[in-house]
């Protein structure tokens, strides 16, 4: 695919890759109400199951991305005229994307509330039926789709206020963060190393399953274990409600940041790939 000569911002594919990304990373936030509804259910083991679909069907949605953005960054690696240009807009457009992804937790965020009400109905439809797919059907019906919708509020001010950073371990808030900047930018530092070198641009492009493989691992090792044992504090009455909810808001809060971060380490990131898969391709066996 080649490249015209003058490079322009906005296509349809832009448009495509920011509305997935502003889903996935929204669906990512809204998971953390799964925490809330285990503790008002008393149903973690089930609603820990639902947080982990959700996540995972939205990294996996995430995969799709490569639909829009892989033309996108066709076009600016081939440029042969005004390549400078065809690559700073190629970066634009990748901030776009991870800033997309930052609205999508804002707006969800907002959302909370009913995707904590979300999350007990599903609890409550899986004990009933005692099948996933039966009870995400359930949860389609009008009559549901309604209830959910009906219990959406918008937190008042003095509720903002109620909830307490120091109820919330600080390593948890920290290493949240930091995940979710690498993140964010994971599949587009890929994208962008592929573009400021053609010659390694399959294998660049290639890593970032590596990244966000350990973006996982992080996730899994630093944020899940801890979010988990505060749940389950919770259940046994070591620790009030109010405390997971407040976690949830600093999570969600976090994660917001470290998608605002991650503007700042894209090009460094993507320099890094870049290095990396230079070395690997000149590795011999």
């Amino acid at each position: 695919m080649l490249a015209s000569a003058t490079p322009h911002l906005w296509s349809g594919k832009l448009i495509g890759a920011m509305a997935i990304t502003f889903i996935v990373q929204g669906v990512t936030i809204g998971a953390y109400a799964a925490r809330l509804a285990g503790v008002q259910t008393k149903r973690i083991a089930t609603s820990i199951s639902l947080f982990n679909l959700f996540v995972t069907t939205g990294r996996l949605a995430n995969l799709f991305m490569a639909f829009f953005v892989g033309p996108l960054s066709d076009v600016a690696g081939n440029a042969v005229v005004n390549v400078a240009g065809w690559h700073h807009v190629f970066e634009l457009q990748l901030r776009l994307i991870v800033f997309a992804g930052t609205c999508g937790m804002i707006v969800f965020s907002l959302f909370l509330p009913m995707f904590t009400y979300l999350f007990r109905r599903g609890v409550h439809s899986f004990e009933a039926r005692g099948s996933v797919p039966h009870s995400l059907l359930r949860l389609g019906a009008p009559a549901v789709i309604r209830d959910v919708l009906r219990s959406e509020r918008l937190p008042a001010l003095a509720e903002l206020r109620s909830f307490n950073w120091r109820a919330v371990p600080k390593r948890l808030l920290i290493f949240n963060t930091i995940v979710m900047c690498v993140y964010a930018i994971g599949v587009q530092a890929s994208y962008l190393a592929s573009v400021l070198d053609g010659g390694v641009a399959r294998t660049a492009i290639g890593l970032s399953g590596v990244i966000n493989g350990v973006g996982t691992i992080a996730f899994t090792l630093f944020v899940d274990p801890t979010s988990s044992m505060i749940t389950d504090q919770a259940i046994h009455g070591k620790r009030t409600v109010q405390e997971v909810r407040s976690m949830v808001f600093y999570l969600s809060l976090t994660a917001i940041i470290g998608s605002l971060l991650s503007q700042a380490i894209l090009y460094p990131a993507a320099v890094v790939i870049e290095v990396v898969a230079r070395f690997a391709g000149q590795i011999h066996f």
